[in-house]
């Protein structure tokens, strides 16, 4: 699915919502991430990340989401109600996709795990039911039903970590549409700030007051023992992920 595919209409305004731009700045007002601020304006689309609405709906247009890589589709059912929800890769305008506990598995149905097959690509995975889809939600991912054991599924996950998670939660069914996403380049500098980045400076070119890589004559090296940040922490080679109580679900570790 790309660009051209989708429909040229104005979004949904009962759907809309606008967040408030902060730059990149805390509460405080001070950076505290940096390389961000400026940008169009834009309207958060409200997405149905779980299962607000069972039951059968129909796809009346395929639209673009500037806070997501995503594409969406939005559902009309039959009452009349409507709702944006992720578009998996290869829905077209008129099909229809159904919500239920136990569905066909056909691409866009939205089930329960224990009712999906092996073997099968899923999205939007829930880790709790009834919380809405948390994992496998950017464009051209999807996880891979590996194994029902007990009230678990295995899951692979597109980093190639296997993952239990509890058969009652919801997935939908296919892969996250525009996986072309990944090969597009910024072809200039004026994208880039249209999308709210900000240039990035290397730490070599700073002073040794701004960046522990800064300082030198011309283009030094980094002269450390490891690569740093700009807080003297370690850079790379550092595990980020530290001990949780959801280690217990995993069974094998990404690579």
């Amino acid at each position: 699915m790309k660009y051209k595919l989708l429909t040229k209409k104005e979004p949904e305004k009962k759907l809309l919502l606008r967040l408030k731009s902060r730059g990149g700045r805390g509460y405080l007002g001070r950076i505290t991430v940096r390389h961000r601020g400026g940008g169009v304006k834009k309207l958060y689309r409200i997405v149905d990340f779980g299962q607000e609405r069972q039951g059968t709906a129909k796809v009346v247009a395929l639209e673009y989401d500037p806070y997501r890589t995503a594409f969406i589709m939005l559902l009309e059912y039959e009452d009349g109600y409507k709702r944006y929800q992720l578009a998996p890769h290869g829905i077209k305008i008129g099909d229809e996709v159904v919500c239920k506990d136990a569905a066909e598995i056909k691409l866009g149905n939205r089930l329960k795990l224990k009712n999906i097959p092996v073997g099968t690509l899923v999205y939007n995975v829930e880790l709790a039911p009834g919380k809405g889809g948390q994992m496998v939600k950017a464009a051209g991912t999807s996880a891979k039903v590996l194994a029902h054991e007990g009230k678990y599924t295995s899951l692979e996950m597109p980093s190639g970590e296997v993952r239990k998670v509890l058969f009652e939660c919801f997935v939908s069914v296919g892969q996250v549409s525009h996986p072309e996403k990944r090969f597009e380049r910024i072809r200039k500098a004026g994208l880039s700030r249209l999308k709210g980045r900000r240039p990035t400076v290397r730490g070599t070119a700073m002073t040794p007051a701004d960046h522990p890589h800064g300082g030198g004559e011309g283009r030094t090296p980094i002269g450390l023992k490891y690569p740093k940040t700009p807080w003297g922490k370690h850079a790379l080679g550092v595990k980020t992920r530290k001990r949780k109580w959801t280690d217990k679900y995993i069974i094998k570790r990404r690579k």
